[in-house]
C-alpha cells in the first residue's frame, strides 16, 4: 500500500513537472516569436520609409537662352514642377552659330541669366543643341535625368529632323506650354525701333532688319514719299497677356521677417540681362530681404523717349520677379523713394547702381532719392558688370547681316508652328 502511494505521488511529482516545463517552454516560445515579430514589423517599417524616402525626379531642359525674357523663366518654371530637381542645359556659342546663327549674349552671360532663374538647381554648360543618343545615356547615367523638357512648340535641326527624336523614343520626354506673347525675334524688332527713333543714321540695311524682325504681327510699312518707316502697331506692343494667375506663379508668397533689413533699389530694369542680375546680387547681400520697384512704362518713356520702355510693365516684372536675389518687387513704383515711402515699406537701405541708363531729369524734378540721403541710408552700388540695354541694342546693330538672317530661318519656323497651333494644356 505504501509502495502504490509513493509510486502515484511520483507519478503526479513527473505530471506537474511536465506541466510546469510544458508551460515555462510556451512562454519563452511566445517571447521569442514576440520579439521576431516585433524585430519583422521595425524592419518593414524601415522599408515602407526608405520606398516612401524615394531619390529625387530630376528632370532636364536645354536651350541657348540668348536674350532670356520671362517666357524662357516660365518655361523653368514649369519644367520645375514636373520633377524635384531641375537641371539646365545651356547650348554651347558654337552650336548656336551652326545651327541658328551668332548669339547676342556670351556663353558667361547666358550661364549668369539661367543661374539666377530660382527654379533652376544644376547648369550643364556647352551642351549640344540636339540630343543625340549618345548625349542623353550621358544625361541618364552621368545626370540622373529621368525625364528631359521642351515645350510644345517644335525644334528643329537644320535637316528638319526633331532635335528631341532619341528622348521621345526612349519615353523620356514631357512636353510644357509654351508662354505665348513673346519671342526673342520679336523682342528685336521693339529693339530696332526704339534705335531708329533715338535718332540712329538709318540705312537701307537696319530698315530692312526692321521688317525682318517684325515676326509677321503687323510689320513695318515703308513710304516711299518720305523715305521713312512708320511703326505699325504690333510691332511696338507686347503681345503678351498678363494675367494675375501667372504673377502670382512667379511670386515668392511670403514677406521680409520682423527684424530684417529691407534694401530697395528700384529702374526699368528693361530687357533684363546680366548687368542687372549681377546688381541686384550685390544688392541683397547688403541685407535680408531685397525688394525692387519697377518704373512705369510712362515714367521711363518720360524720361528716355517715346519708344522706351521696350518691354512693358508686367514683362518687366515678371523677369526680375523670376530672378532668385529678389524677394519682393513694387509693380508701378513711383519715381521718387518718399519718406512716407521708406516708412511703409520699413526700408533699411536704398541702394542705385553706378551702370544705369541716362534719365534725363525733367523740369521741376527733385532727386528720386533725396530723401533717402537726407535720412542717411542711401548706398551707391558699384555695379559688378558694365552692361545697359543700350549694350545689347548696339550688339544687334554691329552684326546685323547675320541677325538678319537668323531671323529668316526663326521666322518660318514660327509661322509653321502658328499655323498648325493647337491648344496645349498647362500653365
Amino acid at each position: 500500500m505504501g509502495f502504490k502511494i509513493l509510486a502515484a505521488i511520483a507519478m503526479a511529482a513527473v505530471v506537474v513537472g511536465g506541466l510546469v516545463a510544458s508551460q515555462y517552454s510556451s512562454e519563452l516560445l511566445l517571447g521569442f516569436q514576440g520579439r521576431l515579430g516585433g524585430a519583422a514589423r521595425e524592419n518593414k517599417d524601415k522599408r515602407k520609409k526608405a520606398k516612401n524616402k524615394k531619390r529625387p525626379v530630376r528632370v532636364y531642359m536645354d536651350g541657348c537662352f540668348d536674350m532670356m525674357h520671362y517666357g524662357h523663366a516660365n518655361a523653368l518654371r514649369q519644367a520645375r514642377a514636373l520633377g524635384d530637381e531641375l537641371v539646365v542645359g545651356v547650348v554651347s556659342d558654337e552650336e548656336i552659330q551652326t545651327n541658328k546663327g551668332p548669339t547676342v549674349m556670351s556663353m558667361q552671360e547666358r550661364v549668369a541669366m539661367v543661374s539666377a532663374v530660382k527654379w533652376v538647381d544644376e547648369i550643364i554648360e556647352a551642351v549640344p543643341y540636339a540630343i543625340n543618343e549618345e548625349f542623353m545615356n550621358k544625361l541618364f547615367t552621368d545626370y540622373g535625368i529621368d525625364y528631359i523638357i521642351h515645350g510644345d512648340d517644335p525644334c528643329l535641326l537644320p535637316d528638319g529632323s526633331d532635335a528631341y527624336a532619341h528622348a521621345k523614343k526612349a519615353g523620356r520626354y514631357k512636353q510644357i506650354k509654351r508662354t505665348e506673347g513673346v519671342s526673342s525675334t520679336d523682342i528685336v524688332g521693339r529693339m530696332l525701333l526704339c534705335v531708329r527713333d533715338r535718332g540712329v543714321t538709318e540705312s537701307p540695311v537696319h530698315t530692312s532688319l526692321q521688317r525682318q524682325f517684325s515676326n509677321g504681327f503687323n510689320s513695318l510699312s515703308h513710304d516711299s514719299n518720305k523715305g521713312s518707316l512708320s511703326a505699325g502697331v504690333g510691332t511696338r506692343y507686347s503681345h503678351f497677356l498678363p494675367t494675375s494667375r501667372r504673377i502670382v506663379q512667379f511670386s515668392n508668397k511670403k514677406g521680409p521677417g520682423p527684424e530684417a533689413r529691407i534694401v530697395y533699389i528700384d529702374g526699368a530694369f528693361d530687357l533684363f540681362h546680366a548687368g542687372h542680375v549681377e546688381t541686384l546680387k550685390a544688392a541683397r547681400q547688403l541685407g535680408d530681404f531685397l525688394l525692387v520697384g519697377i518704373h512705369t512704362d510712362l515714367t521711363i518713356s518720360g524720361h528716355r523717349g517715346a519708344n522706351h520702355p521696350i518691354m512693358h510693365l508686367h514683362e518687366r516684372s515678371l523677369s526680375v520677379l523670376a530672378c532668385r536675389y529678389v524677394d519682393e518687387v513694387i509693380i508701378g513704383a513711383p519715381w521718387e523713394v518718399s519718406k512716407d515711402m521708406i516708412t511703409t515699406f520699413n526700408i533699411s537701405v536704398v541702394v542705385h547702381g553706378t551702370c544705369a541708363e541716362p534719365n534725363d531729369v525733367k523740369n521741376g524734378e527733385n532727386d528720386p532719392y533725396a530723401a533717402a540721403k537726407e535720412l542717411g541710408i542711401f548706398k551707391l552700388l558699384e555695379s559688378p558688370l558694365n552692361m545697359t540695354t543700350s549694350t545689347i541694342i548696339q550688339r544687334i546693330l554691329a552684326n546685323h547681316e547675320a541677325y538678319k538672317k537668323r531671323n529668316e530661318k526663326k521666322a518660318e519656323s514660327e509661322n509653321k508652328y502658328y499655323q498648325s497651333k493647337t491648344y496645349v494644356n498647362g500653365d
